[in-house]
């Protein structure tokens, strides 16, 4: 008997990739993972080196050949937690597909348990990436 096992984190300042480890941890395990308030998600650092890096992610390649680089949060959380798994592998497809992220909470999960990410105490500076995605090219509707 295969037993489903659901978890919904709350996003809201959870550093980024401490999150994305985790959530692949769990999907690697077989669990199924809902990402919620993806844009309250910390990065560490400097924020004018974090935008450099950013814009140039974005402007790498071309429109047409890739690589794609998303800029709404959600889409970014999702491509760090992909960096995390072994993607190109079944195993890592079948886990991926497992992961769903959403930027608000949705009505459908507002009623469920949601498990908070251990936020940490950052001491350095950091930006969320709500303001990330925005000065990226990100536009919320």
């Amino acid at each position: 008997m295969n037993v489903l096992m659901l978890m919904i984190i709350d996003g809201k300042n959870a550093v980024l990739g401490r999150l994305a480890a985790q959530v692949a941890k769990r999907l690697l395990k077989g669990e199924e993972v809902i990402i919620v308030n993806a844009d309250k998600t910390i990065i560490t650092g400097n924020p004018d080196t974090i935008l450099a890096e950013y814009t140039t992610r974005r402007q790498r390649g071309s429109t047409e050949f890739g690589p794609y680089y998303p800029k709404t949060p959600d889409a970014i959380v999702r491509r760090t937690v992909r960096g995390m798994l072994p993607y190109k592998t079944g195993r890592g497809r079948e886990a991926f597909k497992k992961l769903r992220v959403h930027i608000d909470i949705p009505a459908e999960l507002k009623i469920q348990e949601i498990v908070s990410a251990p936020a940490r105490n950052v001491k350095s500076d950091f930006m969320t990436l709500e303001k990330v995605s925005t000065l990226i090219g990100w536009k919320r509707v």
